[in-house]
């Protein structure tokens, strides 16, 4: 019997990721939720949506979106990243799709600055037969960031971005970071000269990039929403050296 029960526990946890994964709906979400699962992405968008409406409510928001790829099969329960921030699916039809956005996530993104006709970047999770394009992405948002400079190049342009103090220690040149939910490699960084003073991080856009996603149409002054590697975090909080939550 000891056997038994220690052969189904990897088995069951294994059923309810691939629930999640293939059939991503309530009763997925359920068992991820139950199996300590959540939804990934790789930073790579997969269509460039419109907002449709942001609806104010009370310490929260309805957001909906227009993107007919990410909404085929979607349904209540599904999760969708917008801007790189993982968004749990209210309802969806005719290439739509609704979701409410939560106080906590409107302060720490920039999705609370979305109108009418905004152009936002959509991304559906990573599916377990998929490929991994850019890096894992949980869609949990730490922090935004402001465009300070963009370089336009021949064959590239090149972003500068101010980084807040609290997230610039997670950064490392060469390393992934989750720019609007576009994953990107810094190719260069400015260390915090002063204590609350930003740093910087410059990232460099192919004409693919500038050309499917919203990091083409972004200016100097605009917000954009930041995650860093989520290993960096982990190492800090194995090292002792994270805050306690």
């Amino acid at each position: 019997m000891g056997g038994s029960t220690r052969a189904a526990g990897p088995a069951m946890a294994r059923q309810a990721v691939l629930a999640h994964t293939r059939n991503p709906g309530a009763r997925g979400r359920r068992l991820a939720e139950e199996n300590g699962v959540d939804a990934v992405f790789t930073g790579i968008v997969e269509e460039l949506g419109e907002v449709v409406a942001l609806e104010e409510l009370p310490d929260a928001a309805r957001l909906t979106v227009r993107g007919p790829l990410v909404t085929a099969g979607a349904g209540a329960g599904d999760s969708i990243a917008v801007n790189g921030v993982c968004l749990t699916v209210t309802g969806a039809s005719d290439g739509t799709f609704s979701a409410d956005v939560m106080g906590e996530t409107l302060s720490r993104s920039s999705l609370g600055a979305l109108g009418a006709g905004s152009a936002v970047n959509l991304e559906r999770p990573l599916r377990l037969d998929g490929r991994l394009g850019g890096h894992i992405v949980q869609g949990h948002v730490d922090g935004t960031g402001t465009i300070l400079e963009r370089r336009p190049g021949e064959h590239w342009d090149v972003m500068r971005i101010a980084v807040p103090p609290p997230l610039a220690r997670y950064v490392v040149q060469k390393g992934s970071i989750a720019v609007d939910g576009v994953s990107l490699t810094v190719s260069a960084l400015g260390r915090v000269s002063s204590p609350g003073e930003p740093g910087w991080i410059e990232v460099s856009l192919i004409p693919e990039t500038l050309a499917r996603t919203t990091l083409g149409r972004k200016q100097p002054g605009e917000p954009v929403n930041l995650e860093v590697d989520m290993i960096a975090k982990y190492v800090e909080r194995l090292l002792g050296g994270g805050t306690q939550s």
